[in-house]
């Protein structure tokens, strides 16, 4: 096998603005959440380094703060040009690993995905957000000359600091975007009116970095290809700008992307409840429009042999991949060594999206629980400084990541689990709408964890007599959670167990082949997003699907580009929603007749011809063998639902802590 592994496309070399690329992959802008205080930090530092420690050629960061109006924002106050030695830093450390290091320039303009309306919020023309209802005031045009004459002297003194090149965020639906789409720019002046006036903003700031910067400094521009919004930007009319912004051939790359700050803000972040690339159908198309300035593929780009492909076939000459290089910063390096088996993939969940957005915390990954640690590249713990025997009680992903640290620590590892396969939940999640990225994360884990030499003992549902025998000086505790039966279900029903949680119910309905007649009624306290990806499968084998809740609203817990997916599928699938209301038990449920009761008003609404009723409710702990091995003396830790019932992200990080704890 060749140094480029299979890939001989992905590892050939490039060349942008004079300046060597040694392939063709390029992190893509993400925001991290790493600067609060408008500073670089040593986080940052590493997060970055890290991509360029694990073979990037290049590696955008998220957006800084390039004018004064950004003054406020968590991002790093460039225009301020008061830390010189903390931006060479960064410099230093991705330039140093042969990495190309590219400042991105964003302004997201009206365009707002958290509560509340913007009062500071600046835009093409004044026209609400189609999110938020934010009302931006219309920047003037001497504003705007200003704005580019900031961006320029910002991007100049990045280029001092040792910055390679920065990057135009044009798309996404933000400033410029706004400023490129006939649905949000309105302008009877010289920035607006046709294609010539609406481009005007982006090709002066072109030429003002070019002024600043000069030929050798490289100039990204990212163009919507199709936002998905009416009247406003489609290939059609990305075609129409990219045109004209490339004409001049003064920008070195482009790369296209979709969505915006609309009902299609999904599409900025394609999930895996869609196609892989499923940006490519438009990104070749728009090629032609370049006028030969290198195009960069991007959008759930996750496999080095679809990145070869891409190129190989002349559809792109750059791939730019974000969340996949936040899973695994050496993706790059074990593709090039032929290490494919070892790349721990991206599952395309948005939980990183949370994190920053929801959460607003520092950006996190299910596969990743080492981001931005000065290991973290190709991590191999660390051998344990006093070696111990630990039984890890559970097979899940919790468990298997506890194992896999631990055993390659050098501790005895002995997992027991309950099933004749690993995964625990994640197992069914994976057989679920959506779910086939979730074995990534238990493949993953198990091989490393049989590498490693834990003993895996599968079909086993272990006592504690069975844990003690073995005399552990630790047991981590996996075993999960069980669903709470909500009390409107009586206690006869429960002991009878003919109206089963959805986690146990789901098995049987799976194994469903033909639509059953009736309705499939789901109640749901849970509103995560398996519990929607059940009720897709219920739709797909019942005639018709209630979901019943007590809340206002369904997947009131999912981050929002998540959550428009769901809200989306629910409805292309014709999944009704009763909001606001509860199941009433009575002897109809045993004729088929479901009476659900407004929680204010007491109205009640009747569901006929039931054919199955099931709950999807908050979770609790299932950890009954921790209080006997705790007093037969025994250290327990318990990880994942055993320790606190939540998502995949919480499961992966504190079995990875448990695994790595002295």
């Amino acid at each position: 096998m060749t140094d480029t592994g299979d890939f001989a496309a992905l590892f050939t070399p490039f060349t942008l603005a004079g300046k060597r690329l040694r392939n063709r992959i390029a992190h893509a802008s993400m925001t991290t959440l790493s600067t609060p205080e408008g500073k670089v930090t040593e986080r940052e530092i590493r997060y970055h380094a890290n991509r360029a420690k694990g073979g990037a050629a290049m590696t955008v960061t998220e957006p800084l703060g390039m004018m004064r109006h950004q003054a406020r924002l968590p991002r790093v106050q460039v225009w301020r040009q008061d830390d010189p030695d903390a931006l060479k830093r960064l410099a230093e450390a991705v330039e140093g690993e042969d990495c190309r290091l590219i400042g991105q320039i964003q302004d997201a303009g009206r365009g707002r995905h958290f509560p509340g309306r913007n009062p500071e919020a600046i835009g093409a023309s004044a026209l609400p957000d189609d999110l938020s209802w934010t009302v931006p005031r219309a920047l003037s045009a001497v504003e705007i000359r200003g704005m580019i004459a900031e961006i320029a002297e910002s991007a100049a003194y990045l280029k001092q600091c040792g910055f390679s090149g920065v990057e135009i965020s044009g798309g996404h639906g933000h400033l410029f975007h706004q400023f490129l789409s006939p649905h949000s720019n309105r302008r009877e002046d010289a920035y607006g009116g046709d294609w010539d006036g609406r481009v005007r903003i982006v090709a002066e700031l072109v030429a003002a970095l070019r002024d600043a910067c000069g030929v050798d400094f490289i100039v990204g521009l990212k163009l919507p290809g199709d936002d998905g919004v009416a009247g406003s930007v489609g290939p059609a009319e990305a075609a129409e700008i990219a045109d004209r912004l490339t004409a001049a051939r003064n920008v070195d790359y482009v790369c296209f992307a979709g969505g915006a700050h609309a009902r299609t803000l999904e599409m900025h972040t394609p999930d895996r409840h869609g196609p892989t690339m499923p940006y490519m159908h438009f990104i070749k198309e728009l090629q032609a429009s370049l006028h030969g300035v290198p195009l960069m593929a991007l959008g759930r780009i996750t496999d080095p042999a679809e990145a070869d492909g891409i190129l190989a076939r002349g559809e792109a000459q750059l791939i730019g991949m974000g969340r996949t290089l936040l899973a695994d910063p050496a993706w790059p390096d074990k593709a090039r060594s032929g290490r494919t088996w070892d790349i721990r993939y991206c599952l395309s969940c948005n939980t990183c999206w949370g994190t920053i957005v929801q959460q607003q915390q520092p950006v996190a990954c299910v596969n990743n629980p080492r981001v931005a640690l000065a290991d973290e590249v190709d991590f191999v713990p660390k051998p344990a400084t006093s070696l111990k025997r630990i039984v890890v009680v559970g097979a899940g992903l919790a468990g298997l990541e506890a194992a896999w640290t631990a055993a390659a620590r050098g501790h005895d590892v002995t997992v027991f689990g309950a099933s004749d396969e690993v995964g625990g939940k994640a197992r069914l999640r994976e057989r679920l709408p959506g779910g086939e990225t979730v074995s990534s994360i238990y493949d993953y884990q198990v091989v490393a964890a049989e590498r490693a030499g834990a003993d895996l003992r599968l079909g086993r549902r272990a006592t504690a007599e069975d844990i003690i025998a073995l005399q552990p000086d630790r047991v981590v505790l996996a075993t999960g959670s069980r669903m709470i039966p909500p009390d409107w279900l009586p206690e006869t029903a429960r002991a009878e167990s003919w109206i089963l949680d959805l986690r146990a119910a789901l098995p049987d309905i799976l194994r469903i082949e033909t639509q059953q007649p009736g309705a499939a009624v789901l109640y749901d306290t849970d509103h995560t997003e398996a519990t929607y990806a059940a009720a897709e499968a219920l739709a797909a084998r019942f005639a018709r699907t209630v979901i019943v809740t007590p809340r206002d609203a369904i997947a009131t817990d999912v981050q929002m580009v998540t959550r428009q997916g769901i809200l989306r599928r629910m409805a292309e699938h014709r999944i009704e929603t009763l909001t606001l209301v509860e199941p009433r038990w009575s002897d109809g449920i045993t004729e088929g007749r479901l009476e659900v009761v407004n929680i204010y008003n007491g109205d009640v609404t009747v569901i006929e011809e039931l054919s199955l009723l099931t709950y999807a409710t908050p979770r609790v702990a299932d950890d009954a063998l921790a209080a006997p091995l705790r007093a037969a003396g025994i250290d327990v830790v318990p990880v994942g639902d055993a320790r606190a019932p939540q998502e995949l992200l919480f499961a992966t990080a504190s079995g990875h802590a448990a695994g790595m704890a002295d």
